[in-house]
């Protein structure tokens, strides 16, 4: 896969691509990531890639002129994928969307700044929107490093196992099972014994019963949604119960 980022601040990216695993999987060919910067695109005197709104209020807009001229140079001759505007009012990012992403040839990611785009820059250079969260950020450069490291865990080979990927938090839209590694026993707490066992059954079972029992601790709300088995659903009843008496 190949991801261009569009933005005025390229110098945010050198550490995050370049680092653990995105900096392995770049290494490796697995994906490819370019940073453009907007600014030398401009076609005013300063090159700047600004200006004050239309109809006054607080802060400047990014310009419609270089955003065109930087994607078109980005998409260069036969592109074949997706353009994407990093903003609040997109769709929210989710793990099929991040699968879905990872299935293209290319993806061009713009990231918004100052108080936003030109609309039509993005009416015409865009083919979605997509936020990270219903929250602000000063622009959109750590929302294109999040959704490049989550597409990327989707690549075959990146992770080092096929596996790896779907068995984390909200790959089947639960929270995952809680961790443990050495010592066995750390300053009075054991290791879970079935995580000791061999037993694999065992240890599916026990480990399907936690990813229940976090998510229905932690975030309630994504059990309305997730994939739940009839044995999920006696499980949940099984907890809720034991919450209630506990209570």
């Amino acid at each position: 896969m190949r991801i261009k980022i569009l933005t005025v601040f390229p110098e945010m990216f050198g550490s995050v691509l370049s680092a653990s695993i995105l900096g392995r999987a770049r290494e490796a060919g697995l994906i490819t990531v370019d940073v453009m910067d907007i600014r030398p695109f401009s076609d005013r005197k300063h090159k700047n890639t600004d200006d004050y709104p239309f109809g006054g209020g607080a802060g400047m807009v990014m310009l419609a002129q270089p955003i065109r001229d930087a994607m078109a140079a980005a998409m260069g001759d036969g592109f074949r994928g997706r353009r994407i505007y990093l903003g609040p009012r997109g769709a929210k990012l989710t793990t099929e969307k991040a699968r879905s992403l990872a299935l293209e040839e290319e993806l061009i990611l713009l990231c918004g700044h100052y108080e936003g785009v030109d609309q039509r820059a993005l009416d015409t250079c865009v083919d979605e929107e997509i936020s990270i969260g219903d929250y602000i950020l000063t622009g959109g450069e750590l929302a294109a490093m999040v959704l490049t490291d989550c597409v990327a865990r989707f690549i075959p080979g990146v992770l080092g196992s096929a596996e790896s990927p779907e068995e984390e938090s909200f790959s089947d839209g639960l929270l995952e099972y809680p961790q443990y590694t050495r010592p066995r026993v750390w300053e009075g707490q054991d290791v879970p014994e079935v995580l000791l066992s061999g037993d694999h059954a065992r240890i599916r079972a026990w480990r399907r019963r936690e990813s229940l029992k976090a998510t229905l601790r932690f975030r309630p709300d994504l059990l309305e949604k997730a994939d739940l088995t009839g044995e999920d659903r006696k499980i949940l009843k099984e907890l809720k119960e034991t919450c209630s008496c506990e209570s």
